[in-house]
């Protein structure tokens, strides 16, 4: 296999990588209210309370919010499916980098700037919603784990870039003719 072949090939599993993990975060915005009682669930039955009360505490909190949300104001639930939406749609997008990565690079780079963006996202709107500060940091966690993929991406990208010769434009080669 040529550098360049093993180079796409690379380019690619990391891209999937990234679409799948994408695709889950985006995938378990649909049904969060049943998955948070799974949770609170799972933790009562592990005595997560007793060891980290605060996680609890906060899990009970979100759920009963959850439920009274899903009860009375089922339409709030409307904005999740549009994250969900979203994250799907995100995802397709990087089918133009799995296809052409040197031609379409900044879809990396724009996903690279959002994972950025999540930083600033999570500790100006978080405690204006009153976040708990080390939820904030699990939140800004997606964008410090999502840029390291697209960073090894963007890196190998720019390394087949220089593989690539340049393409003349199509003035040049008719002169040369």
């Amino acid at each position: 296999m040529s550098d360049r072949a093993a180079l796409v090939k690379g380019i690619r599993a990391w891209l999937v990588f990234f679409v799948v993990c994408l695709v889950l975060s985006g995938a378990t915005a649909f049904p969060l209210v049943h998955e948070l009682r799974w949770t609170e669930e799972l933790m009562r039955s592990l005595s997560v309370g007793e060891y980290l009360p605060g996680l609890m505490e906060w899990i009970e909190r979100v759920r009963a919010g959850l439920d009274e949300a899903d009860a009375d104001y089922p339409f709030l639930l409307y904005g999740t499916d549009w994250l969900a939406f979203a994250h799907l749609v995100i995802a397709v997008a990087f089918y133009g980098p799995y296809r052409d990565p040197v031609r379409n690079v900044w879809v990396v780079e724009v996903g690279m700037i959002a994972c950025a963006g999540i930083i600033p996202l999570a500790l100006i709107c978080g405690p204006i919603r009153g976040i708990p500060f080390w939820w904030s940091v699990i939140d800004m966690s997606f964008g410090v784990f999502g840029v390291i993929p697209l960073y090894v991406v963007w890196k190998r990208i720019k390394r087949l870039e220089a593989m690539t010769p340049p393409v003349a434009p199509p003035a040049t080669v008719a002169a040369a003719g």
